[in-house]
């Protein structure tokens, strides 16, 4: 089968298309024909060895298709049905297989890329939104990077939870996207203080949670506009690693939560990604959220797609078609 395999850390050259035996399931196992797989910043992570792993291995987190067989006592699925996948190492390749309760079942009428697309970005906003914070109707929130593909999905759920939404961007362009997601308000960072401004739109109150991706550059600034008792949620470090602080600041911010989740602490369990995803592919089915796929790229072009999504060059999904 065509994968894309990483036998040394470095820089996307390092990443070279090969062919290897076809895999076959395990016990309890699934082997899925993938349709589309996903690009994730994770995976440079990986690549680069900021979050190391075994070498060899083949990259990507996320991807969908169709299952083509099964092992033995997996009873879940069958041949010939649609299937996504969240946080399983090894999906940059024509066939994956893993445990089937790391399956989840596709709507009939979603398309497989865009199901591929969704995995990562739409479960982490679902767990951010839900269960992190869990958003009730009428809180404020601030989401920094809302024209991202993870920015774009909180918007989104954080709008389904019935919040009021302030968003912060980079451009005028980006301020389009973030709107046209559902978001109330936006701030343009490079040139508005979103600290002074957020306090403009709260009366002062601050907000009820902050959904941070960025890190270093936003991250201290974002306590200054939560409002007491409120919940900075760090999930990300686009612009590098937040330095450490005093659990005291927490307090004299005014009785603060700071929490740093990863996904998979939040669909670990069987039923909870099952019913995670349920709600995430059924709202892209029906419409009531959507996300947009920037390119498809060929499996052999991942070193393209990665230095695409570093340069920031993208406004949308970046997948890899085996």
């Amino acid at each position: 089968m065509r994968a894309i395999e990483i036998t040394a850390t470095g820089g996307p050259e390092v990443m070279r298309p090969v062919e290897r035996p076809r895999p076959e399931p395990g016990p309890g196992q699934v082997r899925v024909k993938n349709a589309a797989c996903g690009v994730n910043f994770i995976d440079i992570y990986h690549r680069t060895g900021f979050y190391p792993l075994p070498l060899p291995f083949v990259p990507g987190l996320e991807g969908a298709g169709v299952v083509d067989a099964v092992g033995q006592g997996a009873t879940r699925f069958r041949p010939g049905d649609r299937v996504a996948y969240p946080n399983s190492l090894g999906a940059y390749a024509e066939y994956t297989c893993l445990a089937q309760d790391r399956v989840v079942p596709v709507p009939d009428g979603l398309d497989l890329d865009i199901a591929a697309a969704a995995m990562l970005q739409g479960l982490t906003a679902h767990a951010l939104t839900h269960s992190v914070y869990a958003i009730q109707p009428g809180d404020t929130v601030l989401i920094h990077a809302a024209a991202g593909g993870a920015g774009q999905m909180l918007v989104q759920m954080a709008k389904v939870c019935g919040a009021r939404v302030i968003a912060t961007v980079s451009t005028e362009a980006k301020a389009d996207v973030a709107r046209a997601r559902g978001a109330d308000e936006v701030i343009l960072y490079s040139q508005e203080d979103f600290v002074a401004v957020t306090q403009r739109l709260t009366g002062g109150a601050g907000v009820h949670a902050v959904y941070d991706s960025v890190g270093a550059s936003t991250f201290l600034k974002g306590f200054d506009v939560l409002r007491r008792r409120g919940t900075m949620v760090l999930f990300g470090q686009s612009s590098g690693p937040v330095e450490p602080i005093s659990p005291l600041l927490l307090l004299q911010k005014g009785s603060l939560f700071l929490t740093r989740p990863t996904l998979f602490d939040y669909i670990a369990e069987a039923d909870e990604l099952a019913a995670r995803a349920h709600d995430l592919l059924g709202w892209l089915a029906a419409g009531r959220i959507s996300l947009h796929i920037d390119r498809r790229l060929p499996l052999a072009d991942a070193a393209q797609a990665h230095e695409l999504l570093a340069s920031r060059a993208t406004s949308g999904k970046l997948l890899l078609m085996p």
